[in-house]
C-alpha cells in the first residue's frame, strides 16, 4: 500500500514540473501579480489534483499562495454562494472573489483586471486538461460569472 502511495505522490509531482516548466511564461498576469494580497486555495484533504493546481499557481504568481485543507468543502462553497451546478473540487479566494475549481489563470487575471461586480468566476467539474488535470483539452473551457443575486452567465471561453 505505501509503495502505491509514494507512486501516486511521485506522478503528481511530475505532472506539476510539466505543467509549470512548458507553460508560457510572461507578462500577462499583470495585474494579477501586482495584486498586494495573498491567494488562498481552500482544498480536499484527500484530492491530488487540488495540491497540483496549488502548484499551477504557486509557480506563475508573485502572490502568497496558502494551500488550506479544509474537512467540510461544502461549507466554504455554501459560505461564498457557489451554485452547486458549477461546483469544482476546490475553492480559492482572491480578495473579495472566489475562484471554483482549475481555473486557467488568464480568467484570474480577466477578473483582477476588470473587477465586475460579481461574487467570482467558475469553470464547473474537472475538465481533461485545465491547469492541475491531466488528459488533453477537448474544447473551450467555459468560465461562468456569479452575480451578487446567485444567477450565473458566461464569463469568458478560453
Amino acid at each position: 500500500m505505501k509503495k502505491i502511495w509514494f507512486l501516486f505522490i511521485g506522478i503528481i509531482i511530475i505532472l506539476a514540473g510539466i505543467i509549470i516548466f512548458t507553460a508560457p511564461k510572461g507578462s500577462s498576469l499583470e495585474t494579477l501579480n501586482n495584486y498586494p494580497g495573498e491567494i488562498n486555495i481552500h482544498k480536499s484533504l484527500t484530492c491530488g489534483c487540488c495540491s497540483t493546481y496549488v502548484i499551477y499557481v504557486d509557480g506563475k504568481v508573485s502572490p502568497k499562495v496558502n494551500p488550506i485543507e479544509v474537512q467540510d468543502p461544502d461549507a466554504l462553497k455554501e459560505k461564498y454562494g457557489i451554485p452547486s451546478e458549477l461546483e469544482s473540487c476546490h475553492t480559492t479566494i482572491i480578495g473579495n472573489y472566489f475562484i471554483e475549481g482549475h481555473m486557467p489563470l488568464e480568467a484570474v487575471e480577466k477578473l483582477m483586471k476588470e473587477k465586475p461586480d460579481i461574487k467570482g468566476i467558475a469553470l464547473p467539474g474537472m475538465p481533461s486538461g485545465s491547469p492541475g488535470m491531466p488528459g488533453p483539452k477537448s474544447g473551450d473551457f467555459i468560465i461562468y460569472a456569479v452575480n451578487n443575486d446567485g444567477t450565473s452567465n458566461e464569463f469568458m471561453r478560453i
